[in-house]
């Protein structure tokens, strides 16, 4: 009373349960006891969003020493929990052991797992052994979008799985790794939908959607992907938007040959992009920094042009894009299917269905198109001098606009197509340490951060939202 009192507020928290992932009850329990104890109140789980784009979880206790209270809310907080459609119940996992300096294993286990078990999803885990594996499970997987255990009798032909039985939670499909993995895993689920569809993988033209979304964990040294799906490089940020059910459309590229489809890929390079990566590969004993970074300054300081010839046809609808907070929309005009030529001496080509977005380029490597627009953006830089390609290459790590030079060109397009001009003579032998120019007569391709070699003419289409990713 009087001047020495004291007047207690209660603190009001209003929680959506959009926010909400999990609940638990929550007891008192004895060192080493695992079951019963006193119940206390139960434990409200939500994902907060920080600064940066970056999500984080945090529990809510609410304490009440009544049972039937306790059960009471506890089991209606699950039945909306419940009734979240995009959430998944189970989950097919690929890791990727190999990954950036071997850490897509502890990433899962230590950061991402927990968070899978407190959100009570089932989870199935495959580590991938070689370069395909993912692939090889994927092709053989019954992927129907419905939780529960499925039975699977794996190839007889592959020594590794011969007479195993794998357990398949394939509501969902996850990867852990970097952006070579996740295309792995991407292609190995739209392949499989192709199949399961009855069509002709060799050419497939109209391909029909994945079956299932696919979540992205960053663990490797390159995370494009999970750059521009997330904003952000942040592994618990990943699990918290595929645990949130967070589903987004993407456009995908299928890249044929006359006679085969190659695969499927979300961006691909030519020229400088895939001759780096090719030389990487050959140094794999390096450390993963190290043999970038050597790459990238041996492919620089033997810097050459490809001749090539560039076919495109334009994007016939409006294009938008925000620009200093304007907007800007961009229209080619022409004819339908009217295909546009262009033939030199090139030393990088970008084909990207996504703004590639990474630490090292926060506008995105392709800032002028989107996740899912149903378009491509082609960028072509023409010979010019080793100083201005730096210049230009540069670009990328500032908000400047890095095609502003007089060498680069940009379109934006739903079909290319990259016909090389095939080198002999003294032009192949100075190109033999990067297996570019090899007898057979294969370029280097970089899609997705993978390596592919191919002699003959590349086509390349986008398809709208073919694919949905957590994000």
């Amino acid at each position: 009373t009087g001047d020495s009192s004291m007047v207690l507020q209660a603190h009001e928290e209003i929680i959506e349960m959009k926010d909400v992932f999990s609940v638990k009850l929550k007891r008192r329990r004895f060192v080493g006891q695992k079951k019963g104890g006193t119940l206390l109140g139960i434990t409200i789980f939500k994902c907060l969003n920080k600064e940066e784009n970056k999500l984080t979880d945090c529990a809510i206790h609410l304490n009440n020493l009544s049972e039937d209270h306790c059960h009471s809310w506890f089991r209606h907080l699950k039945e909306i929990l419940n009734g979240f459609q995009n959430r998944p119940k189970s989950l097919k996992v690929f890791v990727n052991p190999s990954s950036h300096k071997r850490e897509a294993t502890h990433v899962y286990y230590e950061k991402v797992a927990p968070l899978f078990k407190l959100a009570d999803i089932k989870t199935d885990v495959t580590v991938t052994e070689y370069e395909g594996h993912a692939l090889l499970v994927l092709k053989e997987c019954e992927l129907q979008a419905f939780d529960g255990c499925l039975s699977l009798v794996c190839s007889s032909m592959e020594e590794f799985i011969l007479n195993r039985l794998a357990f398949l939670f394939c509501n969902r499909v996850v990867c852990v790794g970097g952006d070579g993995s996740v295309s792995e895993v991407a292609h190995g689920l739209l392949l499989k939908a192709q199949i399961d569809a009855g069509k002709d993988t060799d050419y497939v033209p109209m391909p029909v959607r994945a079956p299932v979304p696919l979540g992205v964990i960053p663990a490797g040294t390159t995370n494009i992907l999970a750059h521009t799906l997330y904003g952000i490089k942040h592994a618990v940020t990943a699990a918290l938007h595929i645990i949130m059910g967070h589903i987004q459309p993407v456009d995908v590229c299928t890249f044929s040959t006359a006679s085969k489809l190659l695969r499927f890929g979300f961006s691909a390079m030519f020229g400088f992009g895939a001759r780096t990566l090719a030389l990487a590969e050959k140094h794999r004993w390096m450390p993963s920094n190290q043999r970038k970074d050597f790459a990238f300054i041996k492919t620089l300081a033997d810097l050459k042009p490809e001749e090539c010839e560039l076919s495109f046809l334009p994007l016939q609808i409006p294009q938008e894009e925000s620009h200093e907070n304007d907007r800007i929309t961009l229209f080619y005009l022409g004819s339908k299917d009217q295909w546009h030529k262009i033939q030199g001496h090139f030393l990088n080509v970008s084909i990207m269905a996504i703004p590639c977005l990474c630490s090292m380029a926060p506008r995105g490597l392709a800032p002028n198109t989107r996740l899912n627009n149903g378009s491509m953006a082609l960028i072509v830089v023409q010979n010019t001098s080793r100083t201005e390609f730096i210049k230009h290459l540069k670009r990328y790590t500032s908000i400047k606009n890095q095609f502003n030079f007089p060498f680069v060109e940009t379109y934006t397009v739903q079909e290319v197509k990259v016909q090389p001009r095939l080198k002999s003579g003294l032009d192949a032998k100075e190109n033999t340490y990067l297996n570019a120019a090899s007898a057979e007569g294969n370029y280097p391709w970089n899609i997705d951060g993978d390596l592919m070699e191919e002699a003959s003419e590349v086509h390349v289409r986008v398809h709208p939202q073919l694919i949905n990713l957590y994000g």
